[in-house]
């Protein structure tokens, strides 16, 4: 009698073993993809695609938070090293600089419909849509401006 209750119960632990091992099975087919790079990518470097490589997630218990499609990340610049292999969380991303600091840009200065340009240094790097301070080449003047997409710089009235 004894004997016959061993092998039920085994029988129903084998039973809910076999069913607890199908689950995360299941659960992965749910979980989708990760970008992860290739080698280690550090600090300021430009990610392009072939620096990166998608793949399937199969951990459960992954925080999310990370890149889960190359266009997350192809044209980003990395602000932490990457280490090759792992995840890539987005929040270690940033866009490229449009201006960087000591090159040459374009000064805009507009009011109604008229507009002074100007050439101008950045004291700093910074992206479109940021503020910035930007000497004048010509005066020497440092006034604050907002960069602009396509790199020049609107100038702010004090």
């Amino acid at each position: 009698m004894m004997m016959s209750r061993i092998t039920v119960s085994t029988k129903r632990i084998a039973l809910l073993l076999g069913m607890a091992m199908s689950l995360p099975g299941a659960a992965y087919a749910e979980l989708g993809y990760a970008i992860v790079p290739n080698a280690t990518i550090y600090s300021g470097d430009i990610i392009t695609s072939g620096s990166v490589s998608s793949v399937e997630v199969t951990n459960p218990n992954l925080a999310g938070g990370y890149a889960s499609d190359m266009k997350q990340v192809v044209g980003k610049v990395s602000k932490r090293t990457l280490v090759a292999g792992r995840t890539i969380p987005l929040m270690a991303l940033r866009d490229p600089y449009t201006v960087r600091r000591g090159e040459p840009v374009r000064l805009t200065y507009t009011v109604g419909r008229m507009q002074i340009s100007a050439r101008g240094e950045p004291l700093n790097d910074a992206m479109a849509g940021e503020a910035i301070r930007v000497r004048n080449s010509d005066t020497g003047v440092t006034v604050d401006g907002t960069v602009m997409k396509d790199g020049s710089i609107e100038v702010r009235q004090k």
